[in-house]
């Protein structure tokens, strides 16, 4: 599956997400596409064990009870070759979030949402906790051709969507075409086809925490300027992985903490990921 960035692809894509198909963007193919098949629970699903057994073993996934339970049934589904974006929303939404469970991958940061590693995937796919500090948000982003399902296991997040820019026009304020709110074990997905879209925090009190599945992985992507529509290149990087601090997030928590004490370190400077 191709993780290139390709501003051209989603215009490729049908805009009803139960039928996302990405093309290559090097050479225009279907070649390692991401489909989204309602037929995927039969023996057609691809996958060699459930060819073998003559039944898909997603069929058999139990109803999660705990994060390592959601975890190993998504290596499951994403062992496939076809993949329903509904099955796999509906059994995100089977997890009831437990605090205890994710906690140890929630590492915020006062300055801005954070995003954490959970589990690798199988190449196919990668899990993440997001943390957002109160009314802390994302710029208006794509998804790199990616699909992407968002799970709240803590607070609210409001999440805006927004019509590509036209590219005929050199510069254009984007508007907001509609705004969802998600709370506690609900589940959204986008991918390139439906649009762009901004998620942020709503609450001046209270944290909020979400779940975030990526298929493929992409280490980046485009993010917009609301008030012309520019857009420009940004690489996404992990604040922690599996639980603890990445090396580039070590030094910076320990340069800013030096700073608070020597003044001499204050010429310093050290880019946030």
């Amino acid at each position: 599956m191709s993780t290139d960035i390709c501003s051209d692809n989603y215009r490729k894509c049908s805009s009803n997400s139960d039928n996302c198909k990405m093309e290559n963007p090097d050479t225009g193919s279907s070649e390692g596409e991401f489909e989204m098949d309602i037929e995927s629970t039969d023996v057609d699903c691809g996958n060699k064990e459930c060819l073998e057994k003559g039944r898909c073993i997603t069929n058999d996934i139990r109803v999660p009870v705990t994060l390592a339970d959601l975890v190993d049934g998504l290596h499951k589904f994403f062992s496939h070759e076809k993949i329903n974006i509904d099955n796999v929303k509906e059994y995100m939404s089977m997890y009831k979030s437990k605090n205890k469970e994710w906690r140890k991958f929630a590492k915020f940061d006062q300055h801005r949402y954070t995003r954490n590693l959970v589990d690798v995937g199988n190449g196919k796919f990668n899990l993440m906790i997001l943390c957002w500090n109160e009314n802390q948000g994302s710029s208006i982003h794509s998804h790199a051709n990616s699909h992407c399902f968002m799970k709240v296991v803590d607070g609210s997040v409001n999440e805006e969507m927004f019509d590509w820019p036209n590219e005929s026009e050199s510069e254009h304020e984007m508007s907001a075409k509609g705004m969802s709110t998600y709370n506690r074990n609900e589940v959204a997905y986008i991918c390139d086809a439906m649009g762009l879209h901004r998620v942020s925090n709503p609450s001046h009190t209270d944290k909020a925490v979400s779940l975030h599945l990526y298929s493929p992985p992409f280490d980046e992507c485009k993010v917009f300027d609301q008030r012309t529509g520019h857009e420009s290149s940004a690489k996404v990087t992990f604040w922690s992985k599996v639980g603890k601090w990445t090396l580039l997030m070590r030094l910076q928590k320990t340069t800013k903490d030096l700073k608070s004490y020597c003044p001499l370190l204050l010429s310093c400077h050290c880019e946030d990921a």
